[in-house]
This record gives structure tokens, sequence and C-alpha cells, in this order.
């Protein structure tokens, strides 16, 4: 399945590291071919093939960081 761009909502990131810290996390899951998140706007764009990861674990990935998150409506 091709991959589809979805926007993650983040909260309570400080820094640059922190915005480089989620996008590895996310990178690695399987399916996500790409990650991009934006300290200043508070928000992750993902590249995902939703039939190998979901956006809930997406959304558990980055809680488990110690951030709050949650998907943006397009």
């Amino acid at each position: 399945m091709p991959a589809n761009t979805h926007v993650f909502r983040i909260e309570g990131m400080h820094c640059g590291s922190c915005s480089l810290l989620i996008d590895d996390a996310l990178e690695d899951l399987p399916g996500v071919s790409r990650s991009h998140t934006d300290l200043k706007s508070g928000q992750s764009t993902v590249e995902l093939d939703t039939s190998l990861t979901d956006p809930r674990q997406i959304i558990d990935t980055i809680t488990g960081l110690g951030y709050s998150a949650g998907s943006v409506q397009l």
C-alpha cells in the first residue's frame, strides 16, 4: 500500500532536539518512510503506510517519549 500523509499535533517540545528525537523514533517504525516534526508549529508530518503501522501507533510512540500527541484532521 502506498504511503499517505498524516499530521499529528504535538505538545511539550521545547527545543530542536525534541523534534529530532521524535523524527528518529517515528522513522524506526515499520511503514514510516518519512517524518518531519516542526517545533514552531507543534506538528509532525508523517508519510505512513497504514498497512504496516496505524496512526494510533504513531501517537503511542510520541507519548512514550514524554510528549502529548493527537491526530490533526486535514
